[in-house]
């Protein structure tokens, strides 16, 4: 993949979809998620035309504050799980990402939570809300167990829907990237519905 990666969170749609693309804005994945489920189910696309099945995201448990999101590739083997640490992402977001081996990979933490506050409180506001997006930027990062940032997620000014850029801090082998980024994915889909 070539970093940065833009992320395109479509606000007004029944079903949440998010596209990624990369720095050549080559599509990186399309995702889609299933409606009217009590367990989160997301498809996963290496395209838009959603031809070419890249993964699924399956949660462990019907709706719950700390659900495990469990990443299968195809053939159905687990490459890795992200879970919200139940109160402590009350004020700010926290997120374990583990490998196939339930094993925490990283963490992935907010880095101002005055910000997502700001920007929820100022979305609120009758006329001026509807600038919301162009005024607070929330970051998220992804930290491996030495404390080193992996992947820096920034939110971006953007009208009616979510922009994001993902920026690579450290090498990685291609699982841990795709990792890393079901990792990003979910959250900003469950980030979203927390203003």
């Amino acid at each position: 993949m070539e970093y940065p990666l833009n992320v395109t969170f479509k606000l007004f749609t029944l079903a949440p979809q998010i596209i990624v693309t990369d720095a050549n804005q080559e599509t990186v994945c399309f995702v889609k998620q299933k409606m009217f489920r009590l367990k989160e189910a997301i498809n996963v696309f290496s395209d838009k035309k959603r031809q070419n099945p890249l993964c699924e995201i399956k949660a462990d448990r019907i709706i719950d504050f700390s659900a495990k999101y469990t990443f299968t590739d195809n053939s159905g083997e687990s490459f890795g799980a992200v879970r919200r640490k139940g109160m402590r992402s009350i004020w700010k977001a926290h997120y374990e990402l583990m490998d196939e081996n339930d094993q925490i990979f990283g963490v992935i933490n907010e880095e101002n939570p005055w910000s997502k506050v700001a920007d929820s409180f100022f979305g609120e506001i009758p006329v001026l809300g509807a600038f919301s997006g162009y005024v607070f930027h929330p970051k998220y990062v992804l930290k491996n167990q030495s404390d080193q940032v992996i992947i820096r997620l920034s939110k971006l000014p953007a009208f009616f829907e979510g922009k994001y850029k993902i920026e690579k801090h450290l090498d990685m082998d291609p699982v841990d990237e795709l990792r890393s980024l079901m990792g990003f994915l979910m959250m900003i889909l469950l980030e979203s519905r927390r203003g």
